[in-house]
């Protein structure tokens, strides 16, 4: 069976390195020019010569996102900018805009490139386009269901590969290009700068009746009529790999690092189920479990089976779900003195049960039975960001596994 690609999101090195810890086949980043998220740290050419170095001696790819829709000014820095991921070693730019295209074949011919969701990739004709121009990839809009996805496969040459999302957030807009940001916030969503105006709270005012708010849908208060669930299929990555989907994608470079290390490891585990064993497949129901465990909202199929109707949106909040906390990921696991060393995400105290998400191994539940700080003092609580805290604990663990706890609010 042919290679499934899972591709993660990397907002930083060390989400881009607990990426590829827990199973991604290729990350994709955000330079600090040219992506469509400004507000993530995103990764200076430095950073980027390091990722490359890590994720190639893994044997994992680096894809480095260039997909706003550019203006003039935009356009300037774009050969150099090119050239120099091309020697760092990039192994293919995601854009959306055909200009962009023409100065990347100009500039870097031999570099692959992936034309972006951005681009609204919604049926053959368009994908027979790209691969006419020498696109490696095709990241498929948001709003194609697998009847869709199918046809598009058969009428497309086979060595245009398909890439589509599997798990994330959605956005309202026709495949994200949004206008809302721009107009209400003066933050150009199509320049990585989007406000997200989407999630915020709205009611009807009646232009003469100003101050009298009255509610669109269901709560006296207003609601939220434009915030999508969070796309979630893993239950049926079957038919995704059978629809001929090269590359399943996880949305999220402004995610964290536990969320990262969460849906990769789930998805990961589901794709290799089946991978192994196609014939009937379900997916194991704790991998389903897991992801509620990383920070969400309501999860949908999006329009894959079918086109959403009103149940797809969240109409009295626009809070994510938080059941568990990220207190801590191993830097150092046992060596023989019976401690384990570890960074500190968020508060946690002595006697704490918790769990242990790791790579490969199963989740391993532990009670935190002592703790010490760097100076070897006893301690009852790490409270402060990054503390390094040694802890015993009766399991052995390695780096980059990852402590979490309930939360009890």
């Amino acid at each position: 069976m042919t290679k499934v690609e899972l591709l993660a999101p990397a907002g930083d090195l060390e989400r881009l390195k607990i990426a590829i810890m827990y199973g991604a086949d290729a990350v994709y980043v955000g330079g600090q020019i040219f992506g469509l998220r400004a507000a993530a740290k995103n990764f200076t050419l430095e950073e980027l010569e390091e990722a490359v170095k890590f994720a190639h001696h893994r044997g994992v790819k680096v894809f480095v996102t260039a997909n706003i829709i550019p203006h003039n000014d935009d356009l300037y820095e774009l050969p150099d900018y090119l050239k120099k991921l091309e020697f760092i070693g990039i192994d293919a730019v995601i854009v959306s805009d055909p200009g962009t295209f023409s100065i990347v074949k100009e500039a870097v011919p031999n570099m692959e490139v992936h034309i972006s969701t951005q681009a609204n990739n919604a049926n053959y004709r368009t994908l027979q386009f790209w691969h006419k121009q020498g696109a490696k990839r095709v990241v498929l809009a948001r709003e194609l269901s697998f009847n869709e996805i199918n046809e598009m496969r058969e009428k497309t040459p086979a060595d245009l590969e398909l890439e589509a999302f599997i798990h994330g957030a959605m956005c309202i807009s026709y495949s994200g290009r949004c206008l809302l940001s721009n107009y209400m916030a003066n933050r150009d969503a199509n320049r990585g700068e989007c406000a997200q105006p989407c999630r915020w709270k709205y009611a009807l005012v009646e232009e003469k009746r100003p101050g009298e708010y009255m509610p669109v849908y269901e709560d006296e208060r207003g609601t939220y009529i434009m915030n999508a669930k969070d796309l979630c299929m893993i239950n049926h990555i079957d038919k995704a790999i059978k629809a001929g989907i090269k590359s399943l994608k996880i949305e999220g470079r402004m995610k964290t690092t536990y969320y990262v290390a969460t849906v990769v490891r789930a998805y990961r585990k589901a794709i290799d189920s089946y991978l192994k064993s196609p014939q009937n497949w379900t997916c194991p129901p704790e991998l389903y479990e897991e992801l509620q465990k990383a920070s969400h909202r309501e999860f949908t199929t999006g329009f894959y089976f079918e086109k959403p109707g009103k149940d797809e949106h969240l109409y009295s909040d626009h809070s994510y779900v938080r059941n568990y906390e990220f207190i801590g990921m191993v830097l150092e696991g046992d060596k023989g003195n019976g401690l384990t060393v570890v960074e500190q995400r968020n508060r946690f105290y002595k006697g704490d049960k918790i769990e242990v998400l790791s790579p490969r191994d199963e989740i391993i539940y532990t009670t935190i039975e002592n703790m010490w700080d760097e100076a070897g003092n006893e301690i009852e609580v790490a409270p402060h960001p990054k503390q390094i805290v040694k802890m015993k604990l009766n399991c052995k663990l390695k780096p980059y596994d990852i402590l979490r706890k309930e939360r009890v609010d």
